[in-house]
Protein backbone atom coordinates (compact mmCIF):
# COMPACT_ATOMS: atom_id res chain seq x y z
CA UNK A 1 0.00 0.00 0.00
CA UNK A 2 1.25 3.21 -0.90
CA UNK A 3 0.22 6.35 0.57
CA UNK A 4 0.21 10.20 -0.71
CA UNK A 5 -0.36 13.43 1.28
CA UNK A 6 -3.02 15.94 -0.84
CA UNK A 7 -3.17 19.37 0.43
CA UNK A 8 -5.05 22.73 0.07
CA UNK A 9 -2.61 25.50 1.18
CA UNK A 10 -3.13 27.16 -2.51
CA UNK A 11 -6.67 27.38 -1.92
CA UNK A 12 -6.50 28.77 1.84
CA UNK A 13 -4.10 31.14 0.43
CA UNK A 14 -5.88 32.11 -2.75
CA UNK A 15 -9.09 32.83 0.27
CA UNK A 16 -6.37 35.17 2.01
CA UNK A 17 -4.95 36.64 -0.50
CA UNK A 18 -1.56 36.24 0.10
CA UNK A 19 1.62 34.94 -1.61
CA UNK A 20 4.37 32.04 -0.93
CA UNK A 21 6.44 34.71 -0.21
CA UNK A 22 3.59 35.90 2.44
CA UNK A 23 2.76 32.89 3.74
CA UNK A 24 7.15 31.58 4.43
CA UNK A 25 7.15 35.11 6.31
CA UNK A 26 4.64 34.26 8.46
CA UNK A 27 5.30 31.63 9.50
CA UNK A 28 9.36 31.65 9.50
CA UNK A 29 9.92 29.34 6.50
CA UNK A 30 11.18 29.76 3.23
CA UNK A 31 9.26 30.59 -0.01
CA UNK A 32 10.89 27.45 -1.67
CA UNK A 33 9.42 25.14 1.66
CA UNK A 34 5.95 26.35 0.99
CA UNK A 35 6.17 25.60 -2.70
CA UNK A 36 7.61 22.08 -2.29
CA UNK A 37 5.09 21.32 0.26
CA UNK A 38 2.47 23.08 -1.75
CA UNK A 39 3.37 20.83 -4.92
CA UNK A 40 3.21 17.84 -3.28
CA UNK A 41 7.38 17.47 -3.86
CA UNK A 42 8.24 17.64 -0.17
CA UNK A 43 6.34 15.82 3.22
CA UNK A 44 6.48 18.97 6.08
CA UNK A 45 7.38 18.67 9.39
CA UNK A 46 4.48 18.67 12.43
CA UNK A 47 5.97 21.38 13.27
CA UNK A 48 5.43 23.36 9.86
CA UNK A 49 2.06 21.60 9.44
CA UNK A 50 1.40 22.78 13.06
CA UNK A 51 2.23 26.71 11.69
CA UNK A 52 0.49 26.35 8.88
CA UNK A 53 -3.12 25.32 10.32
CA UNK A 54 -2.59 28.03 13.40
CA UNK A 55 -2.18 30.39 10.54
CA UNK A 56 -5.16 29.83 8.20
CA UNK A 57 -6.91 29.07 11.86
CA UNK A 58 -8.47 25.78 10.68
CA UNK A 59 -7.21 22.22 11.89
CA UNK A 60 -4.28 20.58 10.12
CA UNK A 61 -6.92 17.78 8.89
CA UNK A 62 -8.63 20.67 6.81
CA UNK A 63 -5.29 21.40 5.14
CA UNK A 64 -3.61 17.92 4.67
CA UNK A 65 -5.56 14.96 3.73
CA UNK A 66 -3.88 11.19 3.51
CA UNK A 67 -4.95 9.17 0.67
CA UNK A 68 -4.25 5.55 0.87
CA UNK A 69 -4.00 3.89 -2.74
CA UNK A 70 -4.15 -0.10 -2.59
CA UNK A 71 -1.15 -1.81 -4.25
CA UNK A 72 -0.88 -5.43 -5.92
Amino acid sequence: MSEALDNHIAKLRARQKISQQELAEAIGVSRKTISTVETMRFVPSVIIALKLAKHFGVAVEDIFTLNQELGD
